[in-house]
């Protein structure tokens, strides 16, 4: 009877007739003390800064849909109180699928990237967490490419509650309508015997407005905040 022939056993002569097991641990070991020795490259270079520097990669192999302009990150980081900054800023745990990519766009491009930037919300700046962080390198003309995206997505409603931020007249607008609905639901009759007259509702609606309006500057000047268009690239994590 003939016997069936195994596949494994027929893989392991003609890989023992190439080279001896020794040898072979040798080579596997080098190869990864070399990947090794390239990841960690990468993990210290995403932490320098070379001035005016951009990467120079190979045109015919980007992806458009990775391809950003400064403007539409800008908006994006306007829209949800995000930061725009180096690389060495964030203090969060950049994940090995990231420094992986890194490695495949140096290899396919022939080169070193440089002068990372991230977006990010600003606790990442300072905490370790993980809401979303993007992680991009500069091209030409302030076009950024994006290279990974890790972390949970941000909350449905950010760009919402995140609105009154983007400018001063946003900020008034919601006061003014906080106001309003807090001088609706406030029991009058607390406060006057009989029917209440409209101007004493006028005298709530600005009681109140005062009311909310000095616990938002005091909050805002205790804190140091500003807002999301004077932040949105700054690298001060109390901005």
């Amino acid at each position: 009877m003939i016997s069936k022939t195994n596949i494994q056993d027929r893989l392991e002569r003609l890989r023992n007739k190439r080279i001896s097991q020794n040898e072979l641990l040798k080579e596997v070991e080098s190869i990864l003390l070399a990947n090794d020795v390239d990841r960690e490259s990468i993990k210290q270079r995403m932490l320098w800064k070379r001035p005016n520097e951009t990467n120079k990669f190979e045109f015919d192999l980007l992806d458009a849909e990775k391809i950003f302009h400064l403007s539409d990150i800008k908006k994006l980081c306007v829209d949800y109180r995000l930061r725009f900054v180096d690389m060495h800023f964030f203090k969060g745990e950049v994940p090995e699928e990231a420094i992986s990519k890194i490695r495949s766009l140096e290899k396919d491009h022939a080169i070193e990237l440089h002068n990372l930037k991230i977006v990010a919300p600003a606790k990442l700046l300072k905490l370790e967490n993980a809401d979303d962080p993007l992680l991009l390198a500069p091209m030409d003309n302030d076009y950024y490419y994006l290279i990974h995206k890790w972390g949970n997505d941000l909350h449905p409603l950010r760009k919402w509650l995140m609105w009154p931020y983007k400018s001063f007249e946003n900020l008034i607008f919601a006061i003014f309508v906080l106001s309003i609905l807090l001088t609706g639901i406030t029991p009058m009759g607390l406060f006057t015997k009989g029917e209440v007259a409209d101007h004493e509702y006028l005298l709530m609606f600005l009681f109140m407005f005062k009311a909310v309006a000095g616990i938002v500057l005091f909050y805002g000047f205790a804190k140091g905040k500003n807002f999301n268009g004077a932040i949105w690239n700054s690298k001060y994590y109390n901005a």
